[in-house]
């Protein structure tokens, strides 16, 4: 009989099982390093991004626009819930009509860009002479209580649509408007002033100030 027979099955077993175990810590070491790969990626990328979602300061969008409504003014009920405020400035001698400014907002986001409104807005006038109302507009950014604001002013005949989608539009000679995109955490905010070019220039320095007394707080 044959005594080291089960001697070398044993040790026959043993190996396999070794060379499995082996096999499965290869793969182990494998799956470790890969890990360790992508998080030590993930964490430059994160660096390089100034730090994690979870780690960076959300913009502080709680505030409200606020400003000094001017002697003069008077305010209105807004007529939407687009128009964040709503007010009249009374017209002059021998203008016809009051001049109105409204101040919108339409959300986070939304409005439509800078450079689009102040286009649609110089659009609205037209020259008498067939000019362009676009080399005689005047705009302007400034910087005012650290909010960044693009102003507008334009003369000309004021021929904006009645309402939004009207095929009705305003006819209005020797017309004035001045505008004003207020650029905010919230997001932004359009004032438009409108109405008789001597009308407006009676309230142009109230309208100036108003401006500059926008903050957001």
């Amino acid at each position: 009989m044959n005594t080291n027979r089960p001697q070398m099955d044993v040790s026959a077993n043993f190996a396999t099982r070794f060379k499995l175990m082996s096999k499965m810590t290869t793969h182990t070491s494998v799956l470790v390093i890969i890990a360790l790969t992508c998080w030590a990626c993930a964490a430059r990328t994160a660096s390089s991004n100034g730090g994690s979602a979870a780690t960076q300061s959300p913009v502080n969008a709680s505030g409200e626009l606020r400003y000094k409504v001017p002697d003069g003014w008077v305010s209105e009920h807004p007529t939407s819930t687009m128009r964040a405020a709503q007010y009249k400035l009374p017209k002059v001698e021998g203008d016809r009509e009051d001049a109105s400014l409204v101040l919108y907002y339409f959300g986070q986001g939304q409005g439509g860009s800078i450079a689009d409104n102040v286009d649609r807005w110089i659009g609205q006038m037209k020259q008498p002479s067939g000019g362009s109302s676009k080399e005689k507009a005047k705009t302007e950014t400034l910087t005012v209580n650290g909010l960044r604001v693009t102003m507008v002013d334009v003369s000309g005949t004021y021929t904006a649509q009645m309402s939004p989608g009207s095929d009705t539009r305003h006819n209005n000679a020797n017309y004035r408007l001045r505008a004003a995109i207020v650029e905010t955490p919230k997001g932004n905010y359009f004032a438009k002033l409108i109405g008789p070019e001597k009308t407006i220039s009676r309230w142009d320095q109230s309208f100036v100030d108003y401006v500059k007394s926008l903050e957001f707080k």
